[in-house]
């Protein structure tokens, strides 16, 4: 990278982003290194996607050096302790005095020491090990959108896979066929089963309970476990508290089964049920700890209820004293919030109880300062975490690149990256995939190419959110056969393409008046053994009723309400029309129950008034005496 993008002269990266935030109106602080015009689109070149197998490396350091908490500005006369906010309780627009100016080091020359290639399957940069300390993924925190590495398919759990797919929605006797099937069952066949339903709960919780009545088979926990996981996803939270009772019954409860319940019942903003589980949990004798408590902030920051996290926080904090893991991730939530005010106070009550916020709080208010827009402040820690402690590290150079890059700043990010390099810190796969978006959404195809050449050359290889970024890249720029031949590639070199992946692809295609095609990616999807979520049957029935086809988008959304999913978010105005030009009214108010019974009240209405407009239309056009037609 230090080769392949350098700037024709180093720059000191620190003021170069102040100038820059200072003036955001203004000329670009850097010229650009290559004058000529950006390239044409052009897809990367399959050579340049990478050979052979494996995710890319993290390589972060191990332990990272801890410095003292951080001296945020303060006004003059204030008591003496370091306060990241003013009397005013505002986060500080500058810093009490410069910081020294030190000259730029020379950037490496050497190679980038080499990365343990891993698969990138959990933090957009996970080199820290503190990771589940309220860092999170740098895009998305959705696991579907990174690709796993790939797995052979069981036979038999492509058999029973089958025989639900084909029974189930048929309402036939599924049951009676899996008995025939003489399928030998285990923990493991049962839980891949279970995974490739986790979207539609009404098959998983079916074949789930047919296990369980075979003779020779009981669940375990781990089964168990994972019927939670699908139940807490769907929110059928009722069929979860059941099966928890019965678990505990069967002296099945684990640890993992209380976390998984307290994620899914904060995620659905249910505090209540989720503050059940503690009593839940001294029911069955199990220790409520700190560890416990700590999940359940965790979860409630991550569904961006700061707030209410903070609130059970001051009421239980008697009952479980924190650590510097429940203010980082009480930090977190304000973050995501962009409530830089309590983040603030969180921080400056932090430092009053004697705790070090460690490289990952650092990091988690640097990026809310970035996501509250106020990144000459985010700069201004970021010199001081340099200066003073804890050391940056790759996932904070990241953090600046990523933003660096949504913002069109793409010299800036490559002096990131320069720093990033001469500071020791080894780039991940994220840091890599940050400047490849910023690089293709700036139509420099050919920087694109050369990061990929240079992440095989450094033992970096790209991973499966590479190659998604690849994908929607080819996608969004509407050019689905060059997202098809990556993603072929993608399966080549041993990435399991997500559900996400196929999203992308089918949206594409039918953006692009290519029906058959979007059809082949649903058709893929279900060769591939890959569950539709609720965003792939709203691609589909949409791809369906944009090229004029309500039929098969009425067959889809019934197989959806089968399973037990929401109505998807589509155009009903259009697809009643469709069917009210073919003459189907009794479609529409079938329609029109199904959606009432699911909640969909708004699709409900749709269908309803479609129906009698077209009951209206047609008895006008009922012949009279004459033999005329009434109009």
């Amino acid at each position: 990278m230090a080769l392949l993008l350098r700037n024709p002269q180093p720059h000191r990266f620190g003021r170069l982003l102040l100038r820059s935030f200072a003036a955001p109106d203004g000329p670009a602080v850097l010229s650009a290194s290559d004058p000529r015009p950006p390239a044409p689109i052009r897809p990367p070149r399959e050579a340049e996607l990478g050979g052979g197998g494996g995710g890319g490396g993290g390589g972060g350091p191990g332990s990272l050096p801890r410095g003292p908490p951080l001296p945020l500005p303060r006004p003059p006369h204030p008591p003496p302790h370091r306060r990241l906010h003013r009397a005013c309780r505002q986060v500080p627009p500058l810093l009490p005095r410069p910081l020294p100016r030190l000259s730029w080091a020379p950037l490496l020359q050497g190679e980038v020491p080499l990365l343990s290639p891993r698969s990138f399957s959990t933090s957009a940069a996970s080199s820290e090990s503190g990771a589940d300390s309220g860092e999170e993924d740098l895009e998305s925190s959705d696991s579907d959108f990174v690709g796993e590495g790939l797995r052979p398919a069981d036979p038999e759990v492509e058999r029973v896979c089958k025989v639900i797919e084909d029974l189930f929605a048929s309402d036939r006797n599924m049951e009676a066929v899996l008995d025939e099937c003489g399928v030998d069952l285990s923990s493991s066949l049962v839980i891949d089963v279970l995974e490739r339903f986790r979207h539609a709960h009404k098959p998983a919780y079916r074949f789930f309970r047919w296990a369980g009545g075979r003779s020779g088979f009981a669940h375990d926990s781990s089964t168990c476990n994972k019927m939670l996981s699908v139940l807490g996803k769907t929110r059928q939270f009722e069929t979860m508290v059941a099966l928890l009772e019965e678990m505990g019954k069967k002296g099945l409860l684990t640890m993992e089964a209380f976390k998984t319940s307290i994620k899914a019942f904060a995620s659905a903003r249910e505090m209540k049920k989720a503050l059940g589980i503690f009593q839940l949990m001294k029911r069955y004798n199990f220790e409520a700890g700190l560890e416990t408590f700590n999940c359940l902030i965790e979860a409630l920051a991550k569904a961006k209820l700061g707030k209410e996290a903070q609130a059970l926080f001051e009421k239980m904090k008697d009952q479980y004293p924190p650590d510097l893991r429940t203010y980082s991730v009480l930090l977190l939530g304000w973050c995501k919030l962009k409530n830089l005010v309590e983040a603030g106070r969180l921080w400056n009550e932090m430092l009053d109880k004697g705790f070090k916020p460690d490289v990952v709080a650092h990091n988690t208010m640097l990026e809310g300062l970035i996501r509250g827009q106020r990144r000459s402040e985010a700069i201004k820690l970021f010199e001081l975490m340099k200066a003073k402690g804890p050391a940056p590290n790759v996932r904070t150079y990241t953090i600046l690149i990523q933003d660096l890059c949504k913002a069109g700043k793409m010299d800036l990010a490559v002096s990131c990256f320069e720093e990033m390099l001469a500071a020791g810190s080894a780039p991940d796969v994220a840091t890599y995939t940050c400047l490849i978006v910023g690089f293709g959404n700036a139509r420099q195809m050919d920087k694109v190419s050369a990061l990929l050449m240079e992440m095989k050359v450094k033992g970096c290889p790209p991973d499966g959110r590479t190659y998604n970024a690849l994908i929607k890249l080819m996608t969004n720029r509407n050019m689905p056969d060059d997202a098809a031949r990556i993603y072929k590639k993608m399966i080549k070199n041993g990435f399991e393409p997500t559900i996400h992946t196929y999203n992308m692809m089918m949206k594409s295609y039918f953006h692009g008046s290519n029906y058959e095609m979007g059809c082949a990616v649903w058709e893929e999807m279900g060769r591939k053994g890959i569950c539709p979520d609720v965003n792939s049957y709203t691609v589909f029935i949409g791809g369906h009723i944009r090229h004029g086809r309500p039929e098969e988008a009425h067959k889809y959304i019934e197989e959806m309400i089968e399973k037990g999913m929401k109505a998807p978010q589509i155009d009903y105005n259009k697809f009643a029309a469709d069917f009210s030009r073919a003459g189907k009214p009794d479609v529409l108010y079938e329609l029109a129950q199904k959606m009432n019974f699911s909640g969909k009240f708004e699709a409900s209405n749709v269908f309803h008034g479609w129906a009698e407009r077209m009951k209206k239309r047609v008895k006008r056009r009922v012949p009279n005496q004459t033999g005329q037609r009434l109009f």
